[in-house]
């Protein structure tokens, strides 16, 4: 039987890992639920603190999973690797885009603390990025790590990633019908 201890901070990497996507998966859900004003409708009181607080947890499971690699002794990553995209040789796109998708998570996690200093509609507009972080951080998640082809990491994630994405299709949907795209004419190429 091998020695668990060798494998400690890998094995806390990729919980952290799990745990900041299923985090992410369902803060993004939640804000687009507010966004949309999905909870109004349906009554019950303003679910701001629960966006904060999960995109709080997403940053620190982040922070874990990234600094629980330096410790790996298969790896042996740097800070540098492990903070700086393409510092790292091993998969290194989907490195990056986790690395960049995690980094974007976090500024955009704490864009809400200066909301007052940007502007709320320009804070609105920047905060939109959120959804492509968290799809840069779902494209890392199935193509990195040991669990990636797993199906019940598979199955996990796509449970906790369906409803946000079931509610950006509402979002993006409802977007569509409120600014219509012109029709051509009969007879007018478009």
């Amino acid at each position: 039987m091998t020695d668990p201890s060798h494998y400690l901070f890998w094995m806390t990497s990729r919980a952290a890992g799990t745990t900041a996507m299923v985090l992410a998966s369902t803060s993004v859900g939640v804000g687009l639920a507010m966004g949309g004003k999905l909870f109004k409708r349906f009554g019950g009181p303003d679910r701001r603190h629960i966006h904060q607080t999960l995109s709080l947890a997403v940053m620190v499971a982040l922070a874990v999973h990234a600094l629980a690699l330096l410790g790996d002794t298969y790896l042996r990553p740097t800070v540098l690797d492990v903070m700086v995209p393409f510092a790292l040789s091993y998969k290194t796109i989907s490195t990056s885009i986790g690395i960049v998708s995690a980094w974007a998570m976090v500024a955009l996690g704490l864009s809400y603390y200066l909301r007052s200093k940007i502007g709320y509609q320009r804070w609105k507009a920047i905060h939109g990025f959120t959804v492509l972080a968290w799809i840069g951080g779902l494209v890392h998640t199935f193509t990195e790590g040991t669990d990636a082809g797993r199906l019940w990491f598979i199955a996990l994630i796509l449970l906790t990633a369906a409803p946000a994405f079931v509610l950006l299709a509402m979002r993006l949907s409802a977007r569509r019908s409120r600014h219509p795209q012109p029709t051509p004419a009969l007879g007018e190429s478009g």
